[in-house]
């Protein structure tokens, strides 16, 4: 059963400004105009041409043109099509009010601002004054599933009487269900002269139903996006919308042109770059939270999508206004936070002869173990492979006790194989050497192991935690180290190194996608900030390590294949 689809009822396209957040706004010109194009074609009311900002708010090489979206470029875009109505986008504390002349000089008839709930009232002031020089105006409500009811009643008293065109409920995080529309919706539609919009996001593939359930509710205007192109899981497909209501209103609306441009433009697009319906988006709008966090602890490529669904579930609780990195950093560095919910690390039962935790402590039974010997830790960098040959050599003359993690793909059998990150657990525990011993970490459940590998294990003992100094107490060390390398360098000490060599610890300065490790592994991440943010914590722990093991009376970690750890490093050859 179709609803009615009522005669005031708007759309609006914001694929170049929504959709720029996949390509930095880098739309080539052409693309811009055609999607002005099709949408007039189509019976779109506006088209949203990117964001209008003030450049002093950004570093302007990072962005294309429509982050700024000038008045003179809008005009070249749509010079002789007989089109829609223009928007631009300002976003509240990153826009002057002089970045907005007079409507009388301007293409552009609708200026829609957006803020998060602790700025709505500064916002507001913000549209009155742009609304002074001749313009459409639109507030628009970020990140709405987050308010509470105290910050709801003072989004409505800020529009009351406001002169506000519009006023837009934006499911920014695509948190919204259907059953829920009507209570969101009624407070605002109750409000005289004033047109209320829904922005609807897809994390959880409802934007199409929600959208139907606002326009049953009386909601004035629509967002949407060609293809869905948008930030995090994308928009609501205007194609979609608009071949709805052409079931509807056959003369009113026509999807054909969208459909063209999707075809020629948009699959290529899509292709490239893959914005949509992601399962850490489905989780963001299920917690509420902002897609970014999602995309955060997927660039740090450390977390099963079970602990980004235990780790959104504590930002949920936080109720941050908006995105922040420090809030995810300062809840990884807190001891034991990703599996404050599972119970199975709480009371660990012993399943292995190797097993040594009970009652949910750590004991570690392979101290002083083979004290007096030399160790060789290897790491997993480029020039494991590439001095492979030199590698044994230096095995055969020192007869070291070998630690090794991760990915070997059976160039060495080491003495332990180690893993203290449970995504490279699974993925790589069927590729150990049946000849070494597993060593795996106290932060990688029972129940998770069990179901990986029937193989003898001893636990590895650390605290799970990233900003406590290295340092050693009855065996446990206490701190992750970053990564299981430079962790097994610990061990070493543990076990009762006397010397300890490291070979394949490349560092991640320089280091690409393709060569931060010796195989290709989607888990690795290109991004050079991730990367420079590795490096500098396993070169913060490396030096303690060196310290701890000079204050002890022994030599210093030494690095005998190339790394960008220079101070550590010695020559393969001076041992060979």
């Amino acid at each position: 059963m179709s609803i009615e689809i009522p005669k005031h009822l708007q759309l609006l396209d914001c694929t170049i400004r929504d959709g720029g957040y996949i390509n930095a706004w880098k739309f080539e010109k052409k693309i811009v105009r055609e999607v002005y194009r099709a949408c007039s074609n189509a019976g779109v009311d506006f088209v949203e041409i990117g964001f209008r900002g003030n450049e002093k708010y950004f570093d302007k090489q990072d962005y294309g043109i429509w982050r700024f979206s000038s008045d003179e470029n809008i005009r070249e875009a749509i010079d002789g099509i007989a089109g829609t109505k223009i928007s631009v986008m300002g976003d509240y504390g990153k826009i002057d009010c002089d970045d907005i002349v007079e409507k009388k000089n301007s293409p552009v008839d609708l200026v829609r601002i957006a803020a998060h709930r602790d700025k709505i009232i500064d916002a507001s002031n913000f549209i009155n004054n742009v609304k002074t020089k001749g313009y459409l105006t639109s507030l628009q409500a970020m990140g709405f599933s987050s308010y509470n009811s105290n910050e709801r009643r003072e989004l409505i008293k800020a529009v009351k009487n406001s002169g506000i065109d519009y006023l837009y409920i934006a499911d920014s995080y695509g948190s919204f269900f259907p059953h829920q529309i009507t209570g969101i919706f009624e407070p605002f539609l109750e409000i005289e002269n004033l047109k209320v919009g829904f922005h609807p996001h897809n994390n959880l593939q409802m934007a199409f139903a929600n959208t139907v359930e606002a326009i049953r509710c009386g909601v004035n205007i629509i967002d949407g996006s060609v293809y869905g192109m948008g930030r995090g899981a994308g928009n609501l497909p205007i194609e979609s919308v608009v071949a709805y209501f052409e079931s509807i209103l056959k003369d009113q609306y026509n999807v054909v042109p969208l459909l063209n441009i999707i075809d020629e433009y948009f699959t290529e697009l899509y292709r490239e770059y893959q914005w949509g319906y992601k399962l850490p988006y489905m989780i963001s709008g299920i917690y509420k939270c902002h897609p970014y966090f999602a995309d955060d602890l997927i660039s740090r490529r450390e977390y099963t999508i079970e602990d980004i669904w235990r780790i959104l579930g504590h930002i949920n609780r936080l109720n941050p206004v908006g995105f922040d990195r420090g809030i995810v950093d300062d809840i990884i560095k807190k001891e034991g936070i990703i599996d404050e919910f599972n119970e199975s690390t709480i009371a660990i039962e012993k399943g292995s002869i190797w097993d040594n935790r009970e009652e949910g402590v750590c004991a570690v039974t392979y101290k002083k173990r083979h004290e007096g010997r030399d160790f060789l830790v290897l790491a997993n960098g480029p020039s494991l492979r590439e001095y492979r040959d030199k590698i044994k050599l230096f095995v055969e003359e020192h007869n070291p006790v070998i630690l090794g993690a991760n990915n070997l793909e059976m160039m060495f059998a080491p003495h332990y194989h180690a893993f203290s990150n449970k995504v490279r657990f699974m993925m790589h525990i069927d590729n150990v050497s049946p000849h070494s011993r597993l060593l795996i970490g106290e932060n990688i459940s029972r129940d998770i192991i069990v179901e990986y590998t029937h193989r003898d294990y001893e636990t590895l003992c650390f605290r799970d935690v990233l900003d406590a100094d290295f340092n050693i107490y009855d065996g446990r060390i206490q701190s992750n180290c970053r990564s299981v390398s430079v962790l097994l360098t610990g061990v070493a000490i543990v076990m009762g190194a006397r010397r300890i060599f490291i070979v394949g610890m490349d560092g991640y300065l320089g280091k690409t996608k393709t060569n931060a490790l010796f195989y290709e592994e989607k888990f690795q991440t290109s991004e050079h900030g991730l990367q420079l943010h590795i490096h500098r914590w396993n070169e913060h722990f490396l030096k303690q390590i060196d310290l701890y093991l000079k204050k002890g009376g022994n030599e210093g970690v030494q690095i005998i294949t190339p790394t960008s750890y220079k101070t550590m490093y010695k020559d393969i050859k001076g041992y060979l």
